[in-house]
């Protein structure tokens, strides 16, 4: 496994993460790092044309410096790679006092390739006023056509990176920039607005309720109020000022366990000093006007920023990149799955996907014995430098190869069984539907209660009733996550002790009599009252091992008031009435062993996770008191209450 290459990170090889203090007059220096990061930049300047700060203008007059590297004894035009990301990747590390690390840079000029890198308007270097994902979409279409048309380029650009480095590739290669050959985005769900099922805006909403990860990550990124230069200052200050002055912030450390509790939600981010910005404020400079907390699921500013949607068509051949505990799996599968279904034949046929059994950006991180939160899926590794250079070499040079001749369309890990898997489509070929019923005698409180998951609904109806009180929610351990700080710890977890609590209800199949593949989308309908006109619904799907211990697979959440669909308007319940609900699905790959048990957890909170619905009915997100709920989950004939898995058959043998 090549670590040169580190695209694969949340913040690729363009973040800098440095000891504020550490380059300052007088201060201790690593010298073993300065001595690297000295070495990677001769061995970079030995090789490549190194044109730092070059200032390239967007339609609208804003100026966006790149930084560019590209083999020196080319002979010929060269393809280039495009790396654009939010985070830090000045060429200096300021607070080291050294190069900041080029093994990306190195590693790709080395391979023929040129390495083209800029920061989204908003940040850093760049002019303008920042919006996630950088719209305008005007912008990326702009940057990859200018790079196209460089006299050392050969017309073909490939874009590649993780998390936000991804995430604003989708809706600018549905623009069909001019150029653009190839897309290998990473962990890419917060750039997906609306797809299938799904209307998260970016990992913004799950099911209605809001994903605090946003809220802990936007303090660090909506500084429409930041340090910036003169418009006429020239490359060659900006170079020697980027020694000095990196733009970076250096904020107090936050401690989000705490803070995540502030209510009203509009002033999290206020409450301990933080920047004012797109998370609260209104904001007349940018297209999707800011406010992003007072939004609805479906409100008209999601569709103005950049954000890729289901009316959009991707054309050009995609690497898709994915993890079983990142936050959003499942509208990114589908996303994969919609680019396939409306590309042209030819390029839908050029779409493949890895699906990961890591966190979020985490892939090679993965070991002989990958841990993901406590729970061991054995060796997980890939080689994923020779994927994607051999996938560029085919897409942005030309070169002929071996590679998609036997690379399946979608290369999978199947926890539980702890193997790597091939198909040709998601879910694989041939898929079948199970269902499990919810059951009780009324009694499925806590991991010791009577609830069950059996293959045909009950007779009676005899609901689960539990009391949910959003000053004391269920807390989230574990889970498909990212971002969230000191709050939270990501990945599967034992989940006995949160079992134990009376407002969760738990149902369990019996001892698997053999072994069974999930793999696909696992949905959860079931049938709710309240004495409240608004609450949620949560559900989490639950690895039981035979000595106890409950892993945790994945997780949604359903806020009532839009159980009729986001394009609907809001429907407030009454009191005591049951609803139908239908739970945005969720999906895994995991194989249940013989002896092990199938189950699920359904409450009213996953905190903090998710935002607390407060009950009220009312905005929540600018409500400081909340209301108790007493909710009941209905489960029989006329109520059947029911989880749908997607089973893989493997043939006898």
């Amino acid at each position: 496994m090549h670590r040169a290459f580190r695209f694969l990170a949340t913040i690729a090889a363009t973040v800098v993460v440095a000891t504020p203090l550490a380059g300052q007059r007088g201060a201790p220096r690593d010298t073993l790092l300065v001595a690297r990061r000295d070495s990677l930049e001769r061995a970079l300047q030995a090789i490549a044309v190194v044109d730092r700060k070059h200032i390239v203008a967007m339609r609208d007059g804003t100026r966006i410096p790149f930084d560019i590297y590209r083999p020196k004894q080319a002979s010929g035009s060269v393809p280039a790679i495009f790396v654009r990301t939010p985070y830090n990747m000045n060429y200096w590390d300021v607070g080291l006092g050294a190069p900041a690390d080029m093994s990306a840079q190195l590693e790709a000029v080395k391979r023929g390739y040129a390495y083209v890198g800029a920061n989204e308007r908003g940040h850093f270097f760049s002019e303008g006023n920042y919006d996630i994902l950088g719209p305008p979409l005007t912008d990326g279409v702009d940057e990859i056509q200018w790079i196209s048309t460089q006299p050392w380029s050969n017309g073909k650009v490939g874009l590649i990176g993780c998390s936000s480095t991804a995430e604003w590739q989708m809706a600018v290669a549905a623009q069909g920039p001019k150029g653009l050959a190839t897309i290998i985005p990473q962990g890419f769900g917060a750039g997906v607005g609306r797809v299938g099922p799904y209307y998260e805006q970016g990992n913004w909403y799950r099911g209605g309720a809001v994903q605090m990860l946003f809220i802990d990550w936007l303090e660090g990124e909506q500084n429409q109020v930041r340090p910036t230069f003169p418009r006429n200052t020239s490359q060659a200050d900006l170079i020697r000022a980027a020694k000095t002055f990196d733009l970076a912030e250096r904020r107090a450390p936050v401690d989000w366990a705490q803070e995540f509790w502030t209510l009203p939600l509009t002033n999290m981010i206020e409450a301990h000093g933080g920047p004012h910005g797109i998370f609260a404020d209104s904001m007349a400079g940018i297209a999707t006007g800011g406010a992003m907390i007072k939004r609805a699921p479906n409100d008209p500013a999601w569709y103005r920023g950049g954000l890729f949607h289901d009316d959009m068509k991707i054309n050009v051949p995609g690497l898709w990149f994915m993890s079983w505990y990142d936050v959003s799996v499942g509208p990114n599968l589908a996303t994969f799955n919609h680019v396939r279904r409306t590309a042209d034949p030819a390029v839908a046929n050029q779409q493949y996907a890895i699906i990961a059994p890591t966190l979020h950006c985490s892939y090679k991180r993965a070991t002989e014995n990958t841990i993901v939160g406590e729970r061991s899926v054995g060796d997980a590794r890939y080689d994923y430098d020779a994927l994607t250079y051999g996938w560029f070499d085919i897409f942005l040079k030309g070169e002929r190869s071996a590679l998609l001749d036997t690379l399946p369309k979608v290369r999978y890990f199947t926890m539980g069984s702890n193997k790597w898997q091939s198909t040709d489509s998601w879910p694989p070929k041939g898929a079948e539907s199970l269902s499990y019923f919810l059951s009780s005698g009324g009694r499925a409180n806590t991991l010791n209660g009577d609830g069950v998951l059996t293959t045909t609904p009950p007779a009676k109806d005899i609901p689960d009733n539990f009391t949910y009180d959003p000053m004391h929610p269920v807390m989230s351990i574990g889970g498909n996550v990212c971002c969230q700080a000191n709050a939270l710890t990501g990945g599967s977890l034992d989940q006995r002790k949160s079992e134990e609590r009376g407002d969760i209800l738990v149902y369990t199949t019996e001892p698997l009599k053999e072994g069974m593949e999930v793999s696909g989308p696992i949905t959860f309908t079931t049938y709710v009252s309240s004495d409240r006109k608004d609450t949620d619904i949560t559900v989490k799907i639950i690895d039981l091992y035979p000595d106890g211990r409950a892993y945790n697979l994945d997780e949604t959440i359903q806020r009532l008031r839009y159980r009729d669909g986001y394009d609907k308007p809001v429907a407030m319940m009454v009191p005591g009435k049951v609803y139908k609900v239908a739970l945005q699905p969720m999906t895994t790959s995991n194989y249940f062993e013989a002896g092990h048990r199938i189950r699920i957890e359904v409450s009213s909170s996953n905190f903090p996770r998710f935002d607390r619905n407060l009950n009220t009915g009312g905005n929540n997100y600018d409500e400081t008191q909340g209301l108790v709920a007493h909710n009941s989950v209905h489960h029989s004939k006329q109520y059947p209450s029911e989880l749908k898995l997607t089973v893989v058959r493997k043939p006898r043998v």
